[in-house]
């Protein structure tokens, strides 16, 4: 008997991974989609002929779309069940993706984005479900930073790769062939992701348990409301709340739209040279996710400090670059941009941890949904706002945005990463012993 349960738990613990490497798959086009729109920008500003600020609301539609859905998500999640909800929002994700790469207008443009935007905004907060039915609490922060570097992955197509399927093929076909790529990952989900072990007839993953966990204590059910009273009612939710608005408005307004352009414009990349240099944000995600997860649990053995320690390094790299917003050397850029890559999206692992800390894991789902609304509030505020302080100065003989308009981006970049870091201070130390033991 002994022998028979080794195999299953054997076989159950394998079939977990491939669960995982589908969802990461639907993972990575949230990204993709997510930070697209920067390689892209000149060219939809001219075909579509509009300015940087409808641009920037185009590109902000993704977030106001993606923020309204993730209370829903938690609930969907609880009664369609995690899996038919990617499922079937990845359906519209897709067909979104074909929508805005024929589109001919700009109103088509931007119900493309839309779909697109409503299709992603299910799939983090279902995998989250699924993982903690697959994987024992210990391995859920490492899980949370191997997902999110395999985000970087995304960024790193999103940039990059983007850039290359453009200049030889278009935005419109890129964004086409992306779509059909979406409706490839729905038939995976569906096919091979289920919610839970049970679903396949095995035991729960507790029963898997080796006596390096401690046992399971019997789940109370928290109703929807109450969970979200206790979320809402909680202070120090607060400050990490409003921290996230502020890092990832920093982040989507800079790294996933105005980034590009700044390059382009400020020191006369081409699109390709400015992908390549955009490229180091997924690069910085992808190396820095999982050491910050360490760091935390293992080295500094706190939340609060990573926070903070990261939130010095965005701001004084948006002084440095008040300073010096034009004239660096090319490989400095690349620094700069790895850097703030891991201190304005690699980070933000350590803020979920917060978070998911701060409650009863009864209600893990509703504060997580509750508060991955603010890092796409921010990102819907920075990304149109700063393309209308682009918009308030003239424009250049070539066409493009001046240092002047940038420097003034750049500096209100910098304000913003001082708000963060006030947050940071201001946020609970979550940390538990317990981390240190497992």
């Amino acid at each position: 008997m002994d022998r028979i349960n080794q195999l299953l738990a054997g076989k159950m613990l394998r079939f977990r991974w491939l669960i995982f490497i589908v969802l990461s798959l639907a993972y990575f086009f949230v990204y993709f989609h997510r930070l697209s729109l920067s390689v892209v920008a000149n060219d939809l500003i001219k075909d579509f002929r509009t300015s940087a600020g409808v641009m920037g609301f185009l590109g902000s539609i993704y977030f106001y779309c993606y923020a309204a859905m993730q209370f829903p998500a938690g609930l969907l999640s609880d009664s369609l069940g995690p899996r038919k909800s990617v499922t079937f929002f990845l359906i519209i994700a897709s067909i979104g993706s074909i929508i805005f790469g024929f589109a001919p207008t700009l109103k088509i443009a931007f119900l493309g984005r839309v779909l697109v935007g409503f299709g992603v905004s299910m799939v983090f907060i279902p995998t989250m479900k699924i993982l903690s039915r697959w994987f024992h609490p210990h391995e859920f922060a490492f899980m949370t930073g191997v997902l999110n570097a395999v985000g970087g992955i995304g960024v790193l197509a999103a940039t990059w790769f983007l850039a290359l399927m453009t200049v030889f093929l278009g935005w419109r076909v890129s964004f086409e062939l992306i779509g059909g790529c979406t409706f490839i990952i729905v038939g995976l989900v569906w096919i091979i992701v289920r919610d839970r072990p049970e679903d396949k007839g095995w035991p729960p993953i507790e029963a898997m348990d080796d006596n390096r966990e401690r046992q399971a204590r019997p789940i109370k059910q928290i109703p929807l409301l109450e969970g979200a009273r206790r979320v809402f009612c909680e202070k120090y939710f607060w400050p990490v709340a409003i921290w996230f608005f502020f890092d990832c408005g920093i982040f989507f307004g800079f790294g996933a739209l105005w980034g590009g352009p700044y390059l382009m414009h400020v020191y006369g990349m081409t699109r390709a040279q400015a992908g390549a240099v955009l490229g180091m944000i997924a690069w910085g995600m992808i190396v820095g996710s999982p050491p910050l997860g360490l760091l935390s649990d293992k080295i500094m053995k706190s939340r609060k400090k990573p926070l903070i320690l990261c939130n010095l390094i965005l701001a004084a790299e948006f002084a440095f670059l008040s300073i010096y917003p034009s004239g660096l050397p090319h490989f400095a850029l690349y620094i700069l941009f790895f850097i703030f890559s891991i201190c304005a999206s690699s980070v933000v692992i350590v803020g979920f941890t917060t978070v998911k800390e701060l409650f009863p894991v009864e209600i893990a789902g509703t504060s997580t949904g509750m508060v991955n609304l603010f890092p796409f509030l921010g990102g819907a505020v920075f990304m149109p706002f700063l393309g209308r302080v682009l918009d308030a100065y003239p424009k250049s003989d070539a066409g493009g945005y001046s240092l002047e308009a940038y420097s003034m981006l750049i500096y209100i970049l910098l304000c913003a990463a001082v708000f963060a870091l006030i947050c940071a201070f201001l946020t609970k130390e979550t940390f538990q012993k317990q981390h240190a033991v497992e």
